[in-house]
């Protein structure tokens, strides 16, 4: 039921991004890691079945990554708005999408480590993985350099800069913090979790 349902919502926000973008390029970067991550899921979930609470997240995350390719991370509409009431010079959708960059892989990196038996727990575990999620963001950060090596004028809507000098800085803050606030909001209810499916 619950992978039913997941999938169903996955493929309807997948669909909907699909229709009309607005860049076709941008669309495609933006939602290769969801439909990867997808893909994944799908041939490990008899293998190694991930926690309700992760499975959330990754959908929540694909959501936004789907929401970012329709209308390029500097056009949400929802985020034109709020730039508007604030008076802000930006759209600043892509640094929710850079939040979720960092409390997402938190969440699954703390998943594995701990059902594999990496790390066992205690400070060191939720250092090494902010360190992961930073290396994460920065490594993130490469390839879109790389794609605008590669593509030139066609990755300015991929980048989503709009003028902002420190954006490649900023994204990464947002990514770690993103990480912090996953390990000090989740980290009781993933424990419960792991502890129900026999996952510790």
């Amino acid at each position: 039921m619950y992978k039913n349902l997941w999938m169903v919502i996955f493929v309807v926000v997948l669909v909907w991004s699909g229709i009309n973008p607005k860049d076709q390029f941008t669309w495609f970067l933006e939602v290769l890691p969801a439909m990867i991550a997808a893909l994944l899921m799908l041939f490990t979930y008899q293998t190694f079945r991930l926690t309700p609470v992760l499975y959330f997240w990754i959908l929540a995350h694909c959501i936004v990554l789907m929401v970012g390719g329709h209308y390029t991370y500097a056009e949400v509409p929802l985020f034109d708005t709020i730039r508007d009431w604030l008076g802000s010079d930006r759209n600043n959708y892509d640094k929710v999408g850079h939040f979720f960059q960092g409390f997402v892989p938190a969440l699954v990196a703390r998943e594995i480590l701990l059902r594999k038996h990496v790390v066992n727990g205690g400070n060191w575990l939720a250092v090494i993985i902010v360190s992961i999620c930073l290396a994460f963001s920065a490594f993130y950060e490469l390839i879109e350099w790389w794609v605008a090596i590669a593509s030139g004028e066609d990755a300015e809507a991929f980048l989503g800069t709009q003028g902002y000098v420190w954006d490649t800085q900023s994204d990464m803050a947002l990514a770690l913090i993103g990480a912090i606030s996953c390990l000090i909001f989740l980290a009781k209810y993933h424990d419960k979790q792991l502890k129900k499916y026999n996952h510790v």
